[in-house]
């Protein structure tokens, strides 16, 4: 049985999530410039994004000072983070095509012994020997392989779709949540409850069209939570990103996020992130 995300109603209200859009504006710049200084600190860094500049000083004394790179710095972590993301990606991409796909259809038992193995993600959630994904490696384990199959083939073709729908639009001048169609990525149609939720099947859309689909990872919801100075933005729940329990003193990420939000928002720091990258000297 599907069931909905736990997400309070004011979190879809226009005005809310204006709220949040501009929340994230002003937190952006800070933390940005804490990426550059962190970048900084390592040592590829130090030799390759800052040089040295002599300075007058005073009465004609000179001084060397450091004088930051930002572009070189900014074109290391992109460098960094592209090659951590094709880590495996050729799995990924062998076999959740759409061809690929359909010739499991008489065989979707070996369709899900494929997707631990050849999906990293699965993979490493199997293998972990974190209490906190017990219960997914017994879902997992019991999930009908028919269902993991037609989900599967449901996110690639929306994949598939989507890149061909948006790809004369203008797609940094969108605006509104509707403006994304992502929607759909929140129903039953593609979702195996307790085992292909919003992470995975979110890593699944990143891993085949990374321009597109961000992956709501349980970091990139915490640096949301972080990016609206940890505001509450009149939800009873106290944060729409986390889940609190009292009962339990436990704090974790909000594991039933929308990610037709979650693109949304991602989306608003994407434009954030391209306007820095363009403007960096």
């Amino acid at each position: 049985m599907y069931y909905p995300n736990t997400i309070e109603k004011i979190c879809y209200d226009e005005k809310h999530i204006e709220g949040v859009v501009e929340e994230i504006k002003v937190n952006f710049p800070s933390y940005f410039e804490r990426c550059i200084e962190f970048e900084e600190g390592s040592e590829i860094s130090l030799l390759a994004g800052q040089t040295e500049k002599t300075a007058e000083v005073g009465c004609g004394s000179a001084v060397k000072m450091k004088v930051r790179n930002i572009r070189q710095i900014l074109t290391e972590i992109m460098t960094k983070g592209i090659e951590k993301f094709n880590r495996g990606r050729l799995g990924y991409l062998e076999l959740l095509n759409i061809e690929a796909l359909e010739e499991f259809e008489d065989s979707p038992a070996v369709f899900k012994s494929a997707l631990w193995r050849e999906c990293r993600i699965i993979q490493k959630s199997l293998m972990s020997k974190s209490k906190e994904l017990d219960k997914f490696q017994r879902d997992f384990n019991l999930a009908n392989p028919n269902d993991l199959l037609t989900v599967c083939r449901n996110i690639s073709t929306f994949s598939s779709w989507y890149t061909e729908e948006f790809n004369d639009v203008d797609y940094d001048s969108l605006k509104g949540l509707a403006s994304l169609k992502l929607s759909k990525l929140d129903t039953e149609e593609y979702t195996v409850v307790r085992v292909l939720g919003g992470g995975i099947k979110s890593q699944f859309l990143h891993k085949l069209q990374p321009s597109y689909f961000p992956y709501r990872s349980k970091e990139a919801i915490w640096a949301l939570w972080y990016l609206t100075n940890q505001k509450d933005f009149d939800c009873k729940e106290k944060s729409q990103f986390l889940m609190i329990s009292k009962e339990k003193s436990a704090i974790t990420q909000n594991y039933f996020y929308p990610y037709e939000l979650f693109g949304y928002y991602a989306y608003q720091v994407y434009l954030l992130l391209k306007k820095e990258v363009f403007n960096a000297k």
